[in-house]
């Protein structure tokens, strides 16, 4: 602010200079025809900051987020034996991202398909030899239990088998990867860390004051840090609010296209309205750079303001540097 300075005196003798042939605004003054700064030709146009009553989306921060993201453990012990796919490879459900070591249990599960089979031809020659009247039911009984013992043998070992093929329970992108093929890793070790790409949501807590008309449905605009939005729906709303915070969490989703924003990001929330009192001047009264002239004490001084949002009536709303009542300068429009 400090080097643009010198050009603000040629701002200033503009304003003045437009003094006599502009038209007041509402509630536009004029100061005394003595006054020692401005002189009596060039009176300028004076209206009072006041205060408006806006509707504003109600703006919460939030995080983004998917349902699916999780760790991928192994569920056996074992020696890491390939690794199939890497950090940031997009995979589907059910697709093999590493298998262990599996000689033991490949030969445990032969061998229980092998027991299994056997017991099967048995118990069908018991069955057949029973329908005859040969076998008593005791011989028939036990050669049924075998059979089932030899079924669940196999299950258990086709189950062990499996443990050692490590694959992905959803689509997604692989964001995490400790797996290292050569690497002894025991049932519960880490693995790889798999986040799904869609849905995105939200989660925010939305205050009880400013919650009327917000329910299931209600669109919604997230904004990333970056300035990247994207349009969203509450498609979840808690029925009850929270006796401690009195607010009332929601979940929306982010729909459209392929979102800008990504999981993880910090984003805020705009939805529904709230009544908002804010500063608001005529946009004349207010130059370019932000700049203003205040007038106090029959006298002008220019001061940096900070301005928000247009409003209505040609006015724009003033976030800091003016207060309700004080006196600025309004040049022609």
């Amino acid at each position: 602010m400090v080097e643009n300075m010198g050009m603000k005196p040629a701002m200033l003798f503009g304003i003045l200079a437009v003094g006599c042939n502009s038209q007041p605004a509402t509630r536009a003054v004029r100061p005394p025809l003595e006054s020692a700064s401005l002189g009596a030709a060039h009176a300028p146009a004076i209206t009072t900051a006041d205060t408006a009553t806006v509707l504003t989306p109600l703006s919460l921060p939030s995080q983004l987020y998917v349902e699916h993201d999780a760790t991928i453990y192994a569920r056996s012990a074992g020696i890491v034996e390939s690794v199939l796919v890497d950090l940031g490879a997009p995979v589907a459900a059910g697709q093999a991202l590493a298998r262990l070591e599996s000689a033991d249990q490949r030969i445990a599960l032969d061998q229980a398909q092998e027991k299994f089979t056997n017991s099967r031809q048995i118990v069908e020659r018991q069955r057949a030899l029973k329908t005859a009247g040969i076998v008593t039911q005791a011989d028939s009984e036990r050669v049924e239990y075998e059979h089932r013992a030899a079924m669940l043998e196999l299950r258990k070992a086709q189950r062990d088998y499996d443990l050692t093929r490590i694959s992905a329970p959803f689509a997604g992108l692989v964001t995490g990867r400790t797996a290292r093929i050569g690497r002894l890793v025991g049932s519960g070790d880490s693995l790889f860390r798999l986040t799904a790409l869609r849905p995105i949501l939200a989660a925010v807590r939305v205050p009880e004051a400013s919650g009327t008309g917000i329910a299931v449905g209600t669109e919604a605009e997230i904004v990333g840090l970056g300035g990247a939005t994207s349009h969203a729906r509450v498609i979840r709303a808690s029925p009850i609010l929270d006796a401690g915070s009195g607010t009332r969490e929601m979940i929306l989703q982010l729909t459209g296209g392929r979102p800008r924003l990504s999981p993880g990001s910090s984003v805020t929330v705009r939805l529904g309205t709230q009544r908002r009192q804010v500063v608001a001047i005529p946009k004349t009264a207010v130059d370019q750079d932000g700049y203003a002239l205040v007038w106090t004490d029959d006298r002008t001084t220019l001061r940096p303001i900070t301005l928000g949002s247009e409003l209505e009536g040609d006015r724009i709303e003033v976030l800091s540097g003016l207060a309700p009542g004080e006196k600025v300068v309004q040049t022609a429009p």
